[in-house]
């Protein structure tokens, strides 16, 4: 069984869906769990219902919007995609630092394969997990914010957020 809360934050309404061990699954800006769990790889998908507690990501999201650019750190991630590559690029995405965006061009490199840079574009648009894996990190070649599934006003404020 999975659960899932809706945090109020400065960039709008967050909501997480974690698994009985604390894991979290899903999360976006949205309210809607729905848009989330359709996110969740059909392996990981389990009924999900609404917790007043959802363990310790609460603290970590709360501290991290308090201004512990490193809280989100310690909040372990259930993410699954069929492709090896996939699994890599989103455990490299999670060692791009706060306050350090790359591009998808330094993404690719840094995944090891520096020529697919559509890859790494394909890693951030299907990551479920916004925020703890930190997608909004990845920008296009000319500095400029490029996609963000969940509104490039919630990706400009996390980047001026993790760069104060």
């Amino acid at each position: 069984m999975l659960t899932y809360r809706t945090l109020d934050t400065k960039a709008g309404p967050l909501t997480v869906v974690v698994t009985g061990a604390g894991a979290v699954r899903a999360a976006g800006f949205t309210a809607d769990v729905g848009e989330l769990t359709d996110l969740i790889h059909p392996r990981l998908r389990e009924p999900v219902e609404p917790a007043d507690d959802v363990g310790p990501v609460t603290g970590h999201v709360r501290s991290y919007f308090d201004g512990d650019r490193s809280a989100l750190d310690a909040v372990v991630v259930e993410q699954y995609n069929g492709g090896e590559y996939m699994r890599h690029a989103w455990q490299v995405m999670r060692e791009i630092k706060p306050g350090a965006p790359v591009t998808y061009s330094d993404f690719a490199r840094l995944s090891g394969r520096p020529a697919a840079i559509r890859a790494a574009a394909s890693a951030c648009a299907r990551n479920p997990v916004a925020l703890f894996t930190p997608c909004h990190r990845v920008l296009r070649l000319d500095g400029s914010l490029g996609g963000y599934r969940w509104g490039l006003p919630v990706k400009r404020f996390l980047l001026d957020h993790e760069a104060a």
